[in-house]
């Protein structure tokens, strides 16, 4: 029996890839990758609306370095789209002999995200991957030259699609017709195609050689400021994101309370200077109930032990906010 490897991102895309591929009789096995800047939540989901099995690939250590310097630069923000398709690619090349499969099937659509998935990207994806010969890309076939899967008879060229373009109503429609009712937005997932979140990735890797997963989930969560080139202020929004950065915190941070006002969690993380002190327990006052007053006392110290150090500021104003703050 024809075994086909579909790579699954848990978008709309990549399911109708492996659900074309198996309705002609084909075993599909769905393949999805982990990483500090997506997880495989969603493909979990969506793998279970057309019924194939899920094999999930953590290459975090890999694609964060990759991350770092990617030989064909980034997207719009920090997404490194075509080195990391070619990345997965070469995994799943290795995972063919593993799974006894015959070729690996893509979501891609031609042209659909313009830097990433034109004609001239699809072609250094396949062509760096090493194993270019194996890769089928269902939804645009008819708009690229016949793979030898096709010539072979392996899959039916004909029963494949020919779209091409951001025009998504061709794929809305196949969901429709595939019962496929629960699916995330386009592009939705991936950390690294998120302005916000780039620009605090950027600024970590500038100052820190040492990455760890603690620095890449605390970019998920607050707001973040630089004030000196070790450390960093992060400013929780939530309850939620409190408990998220207290989580993470070590005896190595401190955090900052204001002592007579509900309001944010303020940790610096790094080697603190009386500098990043001050400015700390100033974000603490400004976001907090008590912002609007000349003083507010903030108190502060170890995480993890006794916080008894107090600093009386005056709350940051927006022009010092706006200076340090990483959007």
């Amino acid at each position: 029996m024809t075994t086909a490897l579909a790579m699954i991102s848990g978008g709309l895309d990549s399911i109708l890839a492996a659900k074309i591929v198996k309705d002609q009789g084909i075993e599909v096995i769905g393949i999805c990758f982990k990483s500090n800047f997506f997880s495989e939540k969603n493909a979990l989901k969506i793998v279970k609306q057309i019924d194939i099995p899920l094999e999930v690939v953590d290459f975090s250590d890999e694609h964060l370095e990759m991350v770092k310097n990617p030989k064909h630069g980034y997207g719009k923000n920090m997404n490194p789209c075509i080195d990391c398709h070619a990345m997965m690619m070469r995994y799943c090349g290795e995972l063919l002999e593993r799974f006894n499969a015959d070729f690996i099937i893509t979501g891609e659509v031609l042209n659909q995200r313009p830097m990433s998935q034109n004609r001239s990207a699809l072609d250094i994806v396949k062509n760096e991957s090493g194993i270019g010969h194996k890769i089928l890309r269902p939804l645009c076939a008819k708009n690229l030259n016949p793979t030898q899967m096709e010539i072979d008879g392996l899959i039916d060229r004909e029963s494949l699609m020919d779209i091409k373009g951001r025009n998504r109503k061709i794929q809305m429609e196949l969901a429709e017709k595939f019962g496929i009712l629960e699916y995330p937005s386009p592009a939705g997932g991936c950390k690294l195609t998120e302005p916000n979140y780039s620009i605090r990735l950027d600024d970590l890797l500038e100052h820190k050689e040492d990455v760890t997963k603690k620095d890449l989930e605390l970019l998920k969560i607050g707001r973040h400021f630089r004030l000196s080139k070790d450390a960093k202020i992060i400013s929780t929004r939530t309850e939620q994101e409190g408990e998220i950065l207290e989580h993470f915190l070590t005896q190595d941070d401190l955090i900052f309370l204001a002592t007579e006002y509900n309001g944010s969690t303020v940790a610096v993380i790094g080697k603190v200077t009386n500098e990043d002190i001050e400015f700390a327990a100033k974000i603490s006052g400004r976001y907090c109930k008590g912002r609007r007053e000349e003083s507010v006392s903030i108190s502060y110290g170890i995480y993890g032990q006794a916080i008894n150090r107090f600093i009386d500021i005056i709350p940051a104003n927006d022009e010092v906010i706006n200076k340090y703050i990483l959007k």
